[in-house]
Parts: structure tokens; sequence; C-alpha cells
């Protein structure tokens, strides 16, 4: 007989609408497939690199707090909005960004109008959901890339808010004579009023690897202001100091910077963590309209009243200290070698004579491939049980498409594996490829 307390937890639980439809993320999948697959190389999640972690730094930032702060108080709890100095150190580091190359040292005045726009969250993913949750209600409508970033896909499903991607040409990049067409039939169906946003990831895009050059970028705000569409602006700068060359994030602005976006309600939003150490799950975002920036503080608030204090102040010392920058100059020259070690294994391994297409990133953690028109690349597919069986995992491309999905497509990540090993990843994915060649030949 079962005791009462399970058949408490067996019996159905009514559940709020949000509830219902929360379901596991896909890399809660991809995750779990790599731990109970042994030997199994991973190119699926975004993680970094043990390896590269800043230890010593993290060691001295902790050493100088202590010494220095008599009180404590950076375990102490922290704002809502974050710790004062991070925010300022923050801003004066994008502006100095939007400023660009030999650009002027941003003035006191400015960089505490942009601290005030700034708040500090737990990972930029809390900045994002934050936004989306103080814009959207149900079956509202975000514009987003195409291919965008997965987990920000999942996101919107989960609030019920629908993603429809922007329309890209054959060369991937944004189509704006077809865009404008898209928003007039939004507007012809009576679909315009549920349109509440817009979102893009502009430097080294998680998943494609590309960067929103300055004139696509001014052609999106030109197409929405065109057609009446004048709606909140959320740009992703997640991988923006992750460029390999020198400047890469200084070589446009971002939104806030940018002339073309006035008048739009604008949110920048970043992270800490991938440029330094994830594990300290610091974000941030920076919006330049009052309504907006309060509605989600107030929900933060309601969230977590305040982002961990302690790792925000270890995070302000490292950039003070320089140790932000040294540790972004390490990690730029890792992924870079990591980046051409897969490059290279995938053209040794002949997967372009098998019809695949990819790019070579300047920038971020991320390779994006597309492979023969017919071929399903999904979690359920024979080229995925192929990769499964040659040990290697990678994130099926559909998983990336607010609608309209390529099956064919996939997302590799350079970001954890030693460059030895991303060389016989690459390998496998190949003799994958091959074994599906062969099967549909």
């Amino acid at each position: 007989m079962s005791s009462p307390s399970s058949a408490v937890s067996a019996a159905a639980l009514p559940m709020s609408k949000l509830g219902q439809r929360a379901a596991p993320p896909a890399i809660t999948g991809l995750m779990q497939a790599a731990l109970e697959t042994p030997g199994l190389l991973s190119l699926a999640a975004g993680f970094t690199d043990n390896v590269t972690l800043p230890v010593t730094a993290i060691q001295e930032a902790l050493a100088r707090l202590s010494a220095e702060a008599a009180d404590h108080e950076f375990l102490q709890y922290g704002t809502n909005a974050g710790r004062p100095g991070l925010r300022a150190a923050l801003a004066a580091r994008v502006l100095a960004q939007d400023a660009g190359r030999g650009g002027e040292v941003p003035t006191a005045e400015a960089v505490a109008a942009r601290a005030a726009q700034t708040f500090v969250t737990n990972g930029s993913q809390q900045a994002l959901y934050l936004a989306v949750q103080t814009l959207c209600e149900p079956g509202d409508i975000v514009l987003v890339d195409r291919p965008s970033y997965f987990v920000f896909l999942e996101l919107l499903r989960g609030l019920g808010v629908e993603a429809r991607s922007m329309p890209v040409d054959a060369d991937g990049r944004l189509d704006g004579a077809a865009l404008a067409a898209l928003l007039r039939r939004l507007r012809e169906s009576g679909e315009r009023a549920r349109l509440k946003a817009v979102y893009f990831v502009s430097w080294f895009s998680n998943p494609s690897g590309r960067t929103l050059d300055a004139a696509e970028r001014r052609a999106l705000a030109a197409v929405l202001r065109a057609e009446d569409c004048v709606v909140p602006v959320i740009e992703d700068a997640a991988y923006r100091e992750l460029g390999f060359e020198p400047g890469a994030a200084s070589a446009q602005p971002g939104i806030l910077g940018d002339p073309s976006w006035d008048g739009f309600p604008r949110l920048y939003t970043s992270t800490l963590t991938k440029p330094f150490a994830t594990g300290l799950k610091v974000g941030y975002g920076m919006c330049d309209h009052a309504a907006w920036r309060s509605a989600m503080l107030h929900v933060k608030g309601h969230h977590d009243f305040g982002t961990g204090n302690f790792a925000q102040a270890l995070l302000e010392r490292a950039i003070l200290d320089g140790a932000y920058e040294a540790q972004l100059e390490t990690l730029r020259k890792a992924y870079r070698e990591k980046r051409d070690a897969l490059h290279a294994a995938l053209e040794a391994g002949g997967l372009a004579g098998l019809g695949w297409r990819w790019r070579v990133p300047q920038g971020g953690l991320y390779l994006w491939l597309e492979g023969p028109e017919g071929l399903d690349t999904g979690s359920d597919s024979a080229f995925c049980r192929a990769c499964l069986r040659e040990g290697v995992l990678h994130v099926p491309g559909a998983l990336c498409h607010g609608d309209a999905p390529a099956h064919n497509t996939v997302r590799l990540s350079y970001g954890v594996l030693a460059p030895d090993a991303l060389a016989e990843a690459g390998a496998r994915f190949c003799r994958a490829a091959k074994a599906c060649a062969k099967g549909i030949a």
C-alpha cells in the first residue's frame, strides 16, 4: 500500500499556464548524453575550458578585497541594481568600445549616466528573461535572428511568446526587403499589435558565429522605422569581447551608441562569464528606457533582491586591476587555436566534399554548419545516431530557428575540448557524415 505522501506526489497537481508550458531545456538532454556515454566527445554544450579559468586572478582579487574592505561588505547582501563600482566600470568599458578605435575616453558625466542605466544580473540570461517578462504576454511575437540563440528561443516558448525569424538572403545576411514584406503581412493579418520586441546577437553569434555588420544593423533599424515598428530592441552582446583580432569589439558601436537606433527603447545585454569565469554567473543589462528599466528591476527584486554581491566584487576588482583584460587575451588565443583545430579536422575529414558548408568565425565559440539538402541532423535522426555511434555530440541546428527550421544544420562548440580532442571529435563527425552520405546517396 502506498503511503499518504507518495499518493500526494503521484496526484495530478493543478499548474499555472507557465508551469504547464515548462519543458526541460534541450541542452539538458545533450548534457545527459555526454555524461552517460563513456568516451563521448561533446561539441554541443557551449561550456568554457577549465584549463583557462583564471584561478590566480580570482585568488589575487579576493586577497585585495579582504585586505581593503575592513567591514567585509563583499560578503553582505548587495543592491538590486548591482554594485555601483561595477556598474561604473562596465559603463566606462562599453562607452569606450562604442567610441571605436582611437575614440575619446568617456567623460565622468557620460559614465555616470550610463551607469545609472545599468543593472547587474545572474548571468545575461536573467536580463533576457526580465526583458521578455516585462514586455510580453502569452501570444505575443518577438522577431529573432535566423539562426538564433536556442536558449533564448526556449525562454520565449516557456513564456508563451512566439518567435518569428527575420529573413536572410542566400549568404545569411539580413534581407531588408523581405523583412519589410514580413512586417506588412503582420499588419495586414492584424498581428502587428502582438509584435513586442526585436532580438539579435550582434557579435560572433551563438550559433552562427556571424557578426552583424554596421550596414545590416542600420538597414534593420531603417526598415523597422519605415514600417512603423519602433518597438523595444534587445541586443545580445555576450561574445563581443571574444573577437580574435585586436579591436574587434570596438569595430562598430552597440545599439546604445548608434544613432540609427535613436527613438527605439533599447536594451543592451552582455555577460562577464564567458570572457572571464563562467562559474561566477554575472551578466548585465543597459537600458535607456526608464519605465522599462524600472519594470525589469521591480521584477528582478521579486526574483532575487540582488545578484550575488561576492561574485560582483571579484569581477569589479578584476576589471579595475587589469586581470579581466589579461584573461581576455588568454581566452582569445586559446579559442583561436581551438577554432583552427576543429576547422582543420573538418577539412581534413573531407566534409566539404560531402556537400557541407561553413564559415570560419572571427571570434566566439561556435562553428555553424549547413549539410546537404535533405539531410536531417535532429536528435532522433539517423545522422544523430551515427554521431553517437562514432562518439561525438552536436546541437541540431533546427533548435536555433524561430520558425521554418533548417533541418540540415548543426552547431558545433569548440569551447571545452583541447585542440587534440577537437581534432578527434572533428574526425568522428566527418566519419558520421560519410556514413550518412552512403545511406542517402
